[in-house]
């Protein structure tokens, strides 16, 4: 099996090469970039598959997927991602995607799922399509929030800055500072800083 990982987070890149190089019958390429993917795709096809990171510079959203698509020229395209919701799932299936794998997913079964996709299946982890859309509203303090907001809030607890916020859920960083602005109101916070002091002491994460 020539398997494509396209990803540009280094650690994630070598932990999934190597998983998969462990792999006797898996011969195991890699990209860092949007950009080298589409070369590797145009000069090294066909693979049996492309595990592609949704989140990544350059991808932009569903219409970078089809693109990746059109590159691969029928073989097949899997999204894998630790940001985006069932819905962008749904979408990419519908735009000729065979799957959809979350970066949370366990080794074994990673290593089944590409197998199964390459064999001309199509996997989506039924726990995902089926977990319970609203949950964190259980929360008092989520309740308001919508759910760029609540993603916004999530994202800024973890340290990481609104470029990065807005990288990883594929948005402008003016639109993050615009839902950062909205969510200090909503929860009574004075600045970023403090938001996150505020969910972090209500345990939200």
């Amino acid at each position: 099996m020539r398997l494509l990982i396209v990803d540009d987070h280094t650690m994630v890149l070598d932990l999934m090469s190597a998983l998969f190089a462990s792999e006797k019958d898996i011969d195991v390429s890699t990209a860092a970039t949007y950009e080298s993917a589409l070369k590797t795709i145009e000069t090294n096809n066909p693979f049996d598959l492309i595990l592609l990171d949704f989140s990544m510079p350059g991808l932009v959203g569903l219409e970078g997927v089809s693109t990746v698509l059109k590159q691969a020229r029928g073989c097949p395209v899997a999204l894998m991602s630790g940001v985006a919701n069932r819905d962008v799932a749904k979408l990419a299936l519908e735009a000729g995607a065979v799957g959809f794998i979350p970066k949370t997913m366990q080794a074994k079964s990673l290593i089944n799922a590409v197998r199964f996709m390459a064999s001309g299946e199509v996997y989506v982890p039924n726990d995902f399509m089926n977990a319970p859309i609203d949950e964190r509203r259980e929360h008092p303090l989520a309740r308001n929030l919508s759910e760029r907001e609540y993603q916004v809030l999530k994202g800024l607890c973890k340290g990481l800055a609104n470029k990065e916020i807005a990288r990883d859920l594929e948005l402008q960083e003016v639109t993050i500072k615009l839902h950062m602005k909205n969510l200090c109101r909503k929860i009574g916070a004075n600045n970023r800083t403090h938001a996150a002091m505020i969910a972090r002491d209500a345990g939200l994460f």
